[in-house]
């Protein structure tokens, strides 16, 4: 643990440069010290006074042999010395004795207190057989004798403590000493209420109750001045511990009064005129004492099983036993023993390393009992030395704090804070301000040791990594190496040390730590690297981003500096390394070009599982972009108009990279192409697809793995958002088009692979026979495309198997809309092409794991799948659905062009009737040559299949109106289902009536009768009167104006359908009349 002798390379710091001398703390006793010492401790054994404690050690020859193995005296060499001592005169034994205080006594005075002292001697043997030999017939006899001391011992012999005033709990602390030959003899202690002579008058007055008119009559009968018996205490010598101190309960003479209440004392077994070389020597006992503790503590933590920085203070037995005999003999008070602990562990620690832990005890005791004037000047001058060693040894350890504590050996950090506690704490106690000077003060000190230390340490790593060769890489190498290194002690600094540093001492060590390297760094850093010049080599350059990179962490460590006030030297690092970014920045591309390449010409286009649909040029693709992407992270340029052109430049390069790719993977695929074998070259195609497919969802994700929001808030101000949009946005917009494009014509090359075959099966499907089921036709069709897409689906990623699908899809639909618009005048045909429609959507959407509804429902779509449901549909469906259409229309048609009619209906269900009342028309075309019109209403019911057995009905016919007033009311017989039914209405056509030739169309109105009210009013009746008027425009049909109808045409050997057709071509025929 010793640090070795060190000097700053720097010279910095000179204050406290005496701190960090090497102290002299590795002190060894010489021989001659030994053996004085050694007869002192065999001497404490031999004359050992009292019983043993519990754990202390009982025997003598445990003990001798342990003080030899501490001594590693020779078994020769101790038998002398052992004779010679028990050969010493025998040193005076006595016993000290403190009489503290005592409580709860009893009160003799008629004011029920007591004046109290004590008594004390030593019985022996001999004084015991005196006292009893006159007295064996006396009747006193059967009485409990517990006042002897008087009696039995020489006044000479006798202690006697002050006298204490009416008080039952009086407090001494008197000390005696008391010499005795006889180990088997007794200390008797009595105490006694004093008694002086007083008048009746006085203790009258004195006297508070009966107990005290009791005591007075008491006293009475007693002579004049004899005192009061309170109790007393006997202890044999033989039954006591060389130290006691406890509460003694006082015994009485008498059964009268038995709880007479306690007494503490304080025994001690001392020596006097010791016959050691040392005593005689006037040697002081506290030094003994102090080297014997060194002498043993050190032979302890040698033996200490886990090794001396894990002990923690606690001593042997055997030493515990010697330690606490020796400093009782010698009557050591505990502030001395503590001292003597002090020194002896703070001397030690300097040689020895075990927890400094323990030593913060000891300052702790010497701080709690300190009083300077009980210490003589030789003892406050060893106290002075102590502090001043150890605060020079410690600072001498955190001035090579990385060396003494190093991170990576356990609870190394721990030891650092204990030594670091016990040096904070000592420097604030009351001990050592007053006998130590310390100016500067301490943490100034720690800090200018941390610094110099940290210099050193810098300067000592620097020459240790300097190259052999000097040439430019070499050179810069060494600087990656040392950068390095500093770079991990920071980190050390921060989470290692940090903490212990402030929580004990208040002092931010990284901040002290950082600030020496920035400076230090900067130099070493700006003095390499200033000669090598823009040609540099490609592994100079590479040792020069690795330096970059380093020199960069450590700067933005700044932010974890407590105070930023100072100018840091590396706050403009960027600009020592301008020269080598274009090199850093070809040498990114060229390197993700090169591997891309390689990965190409090795790629056989095969995918190795479900998981996994690109190949292996994919897959080092990404791995190219990413150590780009990792380059520009650790680059993170600070000069931010600098930074947006680099990121203009790694764009550039990784658009380029990208489009180089998506050229060569698609020549490799024609490269290795296997002709004749149609399903190896889709397989090749859809790797290819699937590959530029990754490549492109890597390419628009740039923006957010390459922080370009960060970017834009940093240079917005300087560049403006046009510039930013139109160098960056639109450089990744133009890559992205482009691969969507590749993508589209690879795959559109696959779809191409599949026309042929489904526009031959869509052929098949339409021309078959009527007699085969409709599901059989379409099942050649859908296992054909079964096949192929799950082919397809499991060789394409999931957004090119879509787009496929997307691709087929239109031209599917193209495809059946062909189909469909031929004029062909049967169901059937049309009703494979429907069926063939739905099971294709079945297919295509493949219950959510294909196209989505939404995608699959174009307008095409939509608009052949309503044609084929028209063309499927029976004659009266089609023209059911023709009069739903007229309904649509005339509910959406509010130009009046025509003209309108008003009218009224209602059903009332208790008749089954429909009542139709036509009120008036308005704003009538003229069709005659004066301007008027002979107007007039024609009621039909439609669809006439749905209401066979219902008549027409007309109006009266109007002369010369054209907002005739008609007020007719009509009746027809029919039930709700019938108006109910899909398009049912009521047909209004307006006529102008003429007598000579057909009569003139003025319009036509269609009037639902779903809704009409009254139809489900549950039995309720209901009148004209509540019905609400509903006015209708007037339209005129128009040619070609419903694809019904011309279904309808196209249907020759209908009947029914030819009638319909008819009836409406006369209207229109009226229609075309009328505008003429």
């Amino acid at each position: 643990m010793e640090p070795s002798s060190h000097n700053s390379g720097e010279g910095q710091e000179k204050d406290g440069a005496d701190d960090m001398a090497p102290p002299n703390t590795g002190h060894r006793f010489s021989r001659k010290e030994l053996t004085l010492l050694y007869e002192e401790v065999l001497y404490t054994i031999i004359h050992r006074l009292g019983k043993p404690d519990i754990g202390d050690i009982a025997e003598e020859h445990q003990l001798m042999e342990h003080v030899q193995k501490a001594f590693n005296m020779e078994p020769e060499e101790h038998y002398s010395i052992l004779m010679r001592v028990r050969g010493l005169e025998h040193p005076t034994r006595c016993l000290k004795v403190t009489v503290k205080e005592a409580k709860e006594i009893l009160g003799k005075d008629a004011s029920g207190f007591s004046d109290p002292y004590c008594l004390l001697g030593i019985q022996t043997k001999r004084d015991h057989s005196r006292d009893e030999s006159p007295k064996r017939d006396s009747p006193m006899q059967k009485k409990k004798r517990k006042a002897v001391v008087r009696d039995t011992i020489p006044d000479e012999q006798i202690k006697r403590t002050e006298m204490k005033k009416q008080t039952l709990n009086p407090v001494w602390n008197e000390t005696f000493v008391m010499e005795f030959d006889d180990p088997g003899g007794e200390l008797h202690m009595d105490m006694w209420d004093s008694d002086d002579v007083e008048s009746v008058r006085q203790k009258l007055i004195e006297m508070t109750d009966l107990h005290g008119l009791k005591r007075i009559f008491k006293e009475a009968r007693k002579d004049k001045g004899q005192d009061d018996f309170l109790g007393n205490i006997v202890i044999k010598l033989k039954d006591l511990r060389c130290f006691e101190d406890k509460w003694y309960t006082l015994e009485p003479r008498t059964e009268t009064y038995p709880d007479r209440g306690q007494c503490h004392l304080q025994l001690k077994f001392i020596h006097q005129q010791r016959d050691t070389t040392l005593s005689k020597e006037s040697e002081e006992s506290y030094t003994i004492h102090r080297n014997l503790l060194q002498q043993f503590v050190q032979y302890d933590i040698t033996q200490h099983k886990a090794g001396s920085t894990s002990w923690n203070g606690e001593l042997s037995k055997h030493t515990s036993t010697i330690l606490l005999l020796h400093a009782t003999q010698h009557d050591l008070p505990p502030f001395h023993q503590d001292l003597a602990k002090w020194l002896a562990y703070s001397k030690l620690y300097q040689s020895l390393e075990f927890s400094s832990s323990f030593l913060l005890q000891q300052l702790t005791s010497i701080e709690y009992q300190w009083f300077s004037n009980d210490l003589e000047l030789q003892h406050k001058s060893e106290l002075k030395q102590s502090f001043e060693s150890l605060l020079s040894y410690g600072l001498r350890l955190f001035w090579k704090f990385r060396d003494v504590f190093p991170p990576t050996v356990k609870k190394s950090t721990e030891r650092m804070q204990s030594l670091l506690r016990v040096l904070v704490q000592m420097c604030k106690m009351k001990a050592f301000q007053e006998l130590c000077d310390l100016t500067p003060n301490f943490n100034e000190r720690l800090i200018i040791a941390i610094k110099t230390g940290t210099i050193d340490w810098f300067y000592a790593k620097n020459q240790h990594l300097l190259p052999m060769v000097m040439n430019e890489e070499e050179r810069v190498k060494s600087l990656v190496r040392l950068t390095d290194e500093v770079s991990v002690d920071l980190e050390s600094c921060k989470k290692k040390w940090n903490n212990c540093f402030f929580n004990t001492a208040k002092i931010d060590l990284f901040s002290v730590c950082y600030v020496t390297f920035d400076g230090l760094i900067a130099k070493e850093v700006k003095k390499g690297i200033a000669d090598i010049s823009a040609l540099m080599s490609p592994a100079t350059a590479e040792f020069m981003f690795q330096l970059y990179v380093l020199v960069k962490d450590i700067h933005k460590r700044r932010c974890f500096l407590q105070s930023r006030e100072s100018v840091l030297e590396l706050t403009d690092f960027h600009c020592w390394f301008r020269e080598a970014l274009p090199k850093w920045l070809e040498k990114a591309y060229t390197t993700a070009m090169e591997r891309v390449k390689k990965a190409i010409k090795v790629d056989q286009l095969k995918h190795p599982g479900d998981l996994n649909k690109h190949s292996s040029s994919a897959v080092d693709l990404a791995l190219c972009f990413t150590q780009i992407r990792t380059t520009l992270q650790r680059l993170e340029w600070p000069e931010p108009e600098e930074a947006f052109m680099i990121m203009v430049r790694i764009t550039e390069d990784m658009c380029k990279i990208a489009k180089n790719y998506c050229e060569e993977i698609q020549a490799r695929a024609e490269e290795i192409v296997v002709v004749d074998n149609e399903e190896a070259t889709a397989s090749k195609l859809c790797v290819v697809v699937n590959n530029i497919e990754q490549l492109r969802l890597v390419i628009l994700k740039l923006p957010e793995q390459l922080d370009w929001e960060n970017l834009e808030r940093h240079v917005i101000h300087i560049i403006g958002e046009d510039q930013f949009q139109n160098t960056l946005r639109h450089q990744l917009k133009t890559t992205t088009t482009y691969l969507d494009y590749e993508i589209k014509g690879v795959i559109q090359t696959l779809a191409q692979k599949l026309h042929a075959d489904i526009n031959r099966h869509i052929h098949n499907l339409a021309s078959a026979n009527d007699s085969v089921p409709l599901e059989d036709t379409v099942v050649p069709l859908m296992l054909f495309l079964e096949s192929e897409l799950k082919y397809m689906n499991q060789n394409l990623v999931q957004e090119n198997f879509n787009s496929l699908l997307a691709q087929l899809w239109t031209h599917v639909l193209n495809i059946l809309t062909g189909f469909s618009q031929q004029q062909v005048n049967y169901l059937q045909y049309y009703k494979r092409l429907e069926c063939a429609l739905l099971n294709l959507e079945q297919c295509f959407h493949a219950d959510g794991g294909g196209l989505p509804l939404e995608t699959l429902h174009t307008d095409k779509f939509l608009a052949l799948n309503e044609h084929l449901k028209l063309n499927t549909s029976s004659t009266r469906q089609l023209i059911q659905k023709y009069f739903v259409n007229k309904i649509q229309q005339q509910n959406s048609t509010e130009n009046e062009k025509y003209g309108a009619v008003t009218i009224k209906g209602f059903y009332r269900n208790s008749e089954q009737k429909l009542y139709i009342e036509i009120l008036n028309a308005v704003n009538l075309l003229p069709m005659d040559s004066n301007g008027y019109s002979d107007p007039f209403v024609q009621l039909t019911l439609e669809p006439k299949h749905i209401f066979p057995q219902v008549e027409m009905r007309t109006t009266d016919c109007k002369k010369n109106e054209l907002n005739p007033l008609f007020d007719e009311s009509f009746e027809f017989l029919v039930t709700p289902e019938q108006c109910q039914s899909e398009g049912a209405c009521l047909m209004l056509t307006v006529f102008d009536y003429d007598t000579i030739g057909a009569n003139d169309l003025e319009g036509e109105a269609f009037f639902s009768l779903g809704e009409i009210p009254g139809l489900d009013n549950d039995g309720k009746s209901v009148d004209n009167v509540s019905v609400p008027q509903t006015r209708l425009a007037l339209t005129q049909p128009k040619s070609n104006e419903d694809e019904v109808l011309k279904i309808l045409e196209i249907r020759k050997g209908d009947r029914e359908a030819q009638a319909f057709m008819k009836l409406r071509k006369q209207r229109l025929k009226q229609s075309l009349k009328s505008d003429r």
